[in-house]
């Protein structure tokens, strides 16, 4: 018996939605609301499951996403990307791991919402121009415009230094194992001097309610006299992290790594976001 195409691709369709939304709750639930539409038609007359399934998930993104701007005027602090656990597997789709990761999500903020669709229908998963045309309801050369706008606006802001894995891995360990061990010389070795930390505690936990900047004041913040502090090596978002505890307050932690150093550090701290870190999620296109 062949498998319902939704089931098929419902990972895509989940990875879809994640990187319109930048929220793993809010992406279950875009993917629930194509189940239900999915369930509604005749799976005999859609010639191409796939995208069919992608526009839906898109389309319902794109709405969704006007409630999210409303929530996000009001947020407490920084806001941050849910976080997701991957596993190192990922590396076998380098494209896809640099799609997913915490800097780009960023950067992804960045962009409007169709500029945003039309970036990742095409760049990442390789959707042509005529198609993401039905899915937003411009012309197939509007949509051409829109995704060269919104690939120079991403290549402005992201890191052009590649790191592979295990540089990125090494850094991050050595980071780690520094902050547990309270060693603020062998912190500052692997941060650069303008160094960025972003925390996100969405007004539930205490974190620093804007961009902390320069080494020796996060450092400073980070190492301090009579810390419980527990650090875990873990992959988010496609790319070693960590998992830290510091007297009982969990964070996930991504980073972007230059030439060595660390050159910004995501600390989400947000239970509400934290839901995601006991077990691998698939991302997959």
């Amino acid at each position: 018996m062949t498998q319902d195409p939704f089931l098929t691709h419902r990972s895509l369709l989940f990875t879809v939605a994640y990187e319109m939304l930048g929220s793993a709750a809010d992406a279950e639930d875009v993917v629930q609301e194509t189940w239900l539409r999915w369930s509604a038609v005749d799976p005999l007359q859609v010639h191409d499951p796939r995208a069919y399934l992608v526009r839906i998930v898109t389309r319902l993104s794109l709405n969704h996403m006007r409630t999210l701007s409303r929530r996000r005027e009001e947020y407490v602090g920084q806001w941050l990307p849910e976080p997701l656990l991957t596993s190192a597997d990922m590396g076998k789709d380098p494209d896809l791991m640099q799609h997913v990761s915490m800097a780009m999500l960023i950067v992804l903020e960045t962009l409007g919402p169709t500029e945003r669709a039309v970036f990742i229908l095409h760049d990442v998963f390789g959707m042509p121009h005529g198609e993401i045309s039905e899915v937003i309801g411009k012309s197939a050369s509007a949509v051409r415009q829109i995704a060269h706008r919104a690939r120079q606006h991403v290549a402005a802001r992201q890191s052009r230094k590649h790191v592979t894995q295990a540089e990125q891995q090494a850094v991050v360990e050595r980071f780690l194992s520094a902050l547990q061990t309270g060693q603020l010389q062998q912190l500052m070795e692997v941060l650069a001097p303008d160094v960025v930390l972003t925390a996100d505690g969405g007004g539930l936990v205490p974190a620093a309610k804007l961009p902390v900047h320069g080494a020796a004041l996060i450092a400073s913040l980070l190492v301090q006299p009579n810390r419980q502090v527990s650090a875990t090596c873990v992959w988010l978002n496609g790319e070693p992290g960590g998992r830290i505890e510091i007297n009982g307050t969990t964070a996930a932690v991504g980073f972007t790594i230059e030439n060595g150093l660390i050159t910004q550090i995501y600390a989400v701290a947000n239970p509400e976001k934290l839901t995601r870190l006991d077990q691998p999620v698939e991302l997959t296109r």
